[in-house]
């Protein structure tokens, strides 16, 4: 039986069945990408200060309970709880004095017996096994248990622990992190439905602004991290590509002119892959931006097609209107060729199903869109755009053409003559 159901789907249904359970805190994971771990939360809000654990974990519970009210940010958890069980051992160093026990003997019962110690090693055939002295898991399961210890005192005489060291119940913190050499704690959630890592971080940003005191501070870790900067680094990225191409093409045509026509394909490619995108359901996140970078490489194609043949034209000594028209014809063909390949080869990815399915579909999509529409708009915008700035003549044409009228002026003189 093939369930048509998506993961994101079945943890939705599964997460109030799993709030429902009392004295139980649970919560469904979504495979994740990008190479995180599998248990790791997309939700990694850091809180960060030199003020006490007591206080912060004040500040946090104040937190927690404005994000509570979120719907988008389900099942939120933290890793400071200073409400852990423990026992605590003391010595009476007195009594221990009088019966001739040390407290470094008494320490060393405790070690081995409860928490266990490697003596020695031992090998046979060929394999070398630890010797481990430790008292059975029955008997080391109950604050009585350590009655059942004895230590050797004055005299050789068998001590029972009990009557050297007091047993009380207290509680401590299960582990005291640190992020950036300060006390830190980390709040993680996961996301509801379609609601956003992006908006996640923007709640978070302003409900720490309203809630933290001074001397505390935010950072983030984990997917939360990554996705933060890989936002800043797509966009220096899709900058980057910007400013190659047009050098490049400035380098090619030996004019900023012409690269300037043929970059106005950009913006147009750029309306119909977010069309696309918004149609589809998608957002723009770190795959269909990678598919937004792709798209340029793709679309500027057509700009060169017609803008090259168009000045080959015009360097033959045709007129620039005619040369546009006549280039913008006869390049028609194998620029819908190219979007058609492009657009038939993305078109599964778009409509993918199955594990992986929602990157894939994001950058389909995008380039779909965006050769689609991009390529109708540009053989229309960057022939008119080549017509209001590319004005002057090829210098190569003029050259050329004025040797040539010389020479048959010069001829037809002398016939004349």
């Amino acid at each position: 039986m093939t369930c048509k159901r998506s993961t994101v789907e079945l943890a939705r249904e599964l997460q109030p069945k799993f709030n429902a359970l009392p004295g139980v805190t649970a919560f469904p994971i979504t495979p994740p990408s990008l190479g995180q771990g599998f248990h790791e939360r997309p939700l990694n809000f850091v809180i960060q200060t030199s003020d006490s654990y007591q206080n912060l974990n004040t500040v946090v519970r104040q937190l927690l309970d404005e994000i509570a009210k979120n719907p988008g940010i389900v099942s939120p958890d933290v890793d400071l709880r200073l409400n852990k069980p423990e026992l605590r051992v003391e010595v009476e160093r007195d009594k221990a004095a009088d019966l001739g026990v040390s407290v470094e003997v008494v320490a060393k019962a405790i070690e081995t017996l409860l928490g266990g110690r490697n003596v020695t090693r031992y090998k046979r055939d060929a394999e070398q096994y630890d010797v481990i002295v430790q008292t059975q898991a029955s008997g080391r399961s109950t604050p009585e248990d350590i009655d059942q210890i004895y230590v050797r005192g004055r005299n050789d005489a068998m001590i029972p622990l009990a009557s050297l060291v007091k047993v009380r119940e207290s509680v401590s913190p299960r582990e005291l992190n640190h992020f950036g050499q300060r006390r830190s704690v980390s709040i993680t959630a996961s996301l509801a439905g379609e609601y956003s890592l992006g908006e996640a971080l923007t709640f978070m940003n302003q409900t720490a602004a309203k809630v933290l005191k001074a001397g505390y501070s935010t950072d983030l870790n984990g997917t939360s991290r990554e996705f933060k900067n890989s936002q800043g680094a797509l966009a220096i990225v899709f900058v980057l590509a910007l400013v190659f191409i047009f050098l490049v093409l400035a380098a090619q045509f030996e004019s900023f002119v012409d690269p300037l026509v043929i970059m106005l394909s950009v913006p147009l490619s750029m309306i119909g892959a977010l069309l696309a995108l918004k149609w589809s359901g998608g957002s723009l996140n770190v795959y269909s931006q990678i598919g937004l970078i792709t798209l340029v490489g793709l679309i500027t194609k057509h700009g060169i097609l017609i803008v090259e043949f168009t000045n080959q034209l015009r360097g033959q000594g045709m007129e620039m209107i005619d040369a546009l028209v006549k280039a913008s014809a006869q390049r028609l063909r194998p620029i819908l060729m190219t979007t058609g390949a492009m657009v038939l080869g993305a078109l599964p990815l778009a409509l993918s199903h199955g594990a992986g399915a929602e990157s894939r579909i994001q950058i389909g999509w995008v380039i779909v869109g965006g050769m689609s529409l991009g390529t109708l708009l540009t053989v229309f915008v960057v022939p008119t755009m080549y017509a209001l700035f590319a004005r002057n003549a090829i210098p190569g044409a003029n050259k050329s053409v004025a040797k040539e009228q010389p020479d048959k002026h010069h001829d037809g003189d002398l016939v004349a003559k």
